[in-house]
């Protein structure tokens, strides 16, 4: 499970890096803490659902950009 939370998290990052925006700045988008989003991208947090979709959006991709493929 940990390898499946690391490969999210390092997609929201690279996600987030493309689109030039900070963790302060996501984490408003979606309306997270900044230190969720920093426990997320490095894979130290088992995200639900609700909160892949909140990212999504904030990142404007849909949320199976965000966990497809994910092995």
């Amino acid at each position: 499970m940990r390898d499946v939370l690391v490969q999210l998290g390092k997609r929201i990052r690279a996600l987030r890096e493309e689109r030039k925006i900070s963790q302060e700045e996501l984490a408003d988008r979606a309306d997270i803490h900044r230190n969720y989003i920093s426990q997320i991208e490095g894979g130290k947090r088992n995200v639900s659902f609700y909160y892949v979709v909140k990212i999504a959006r904030a990142l404007q991709v849909s949320p199976s950009r965000l966990i497809d493929p994910i092995r």
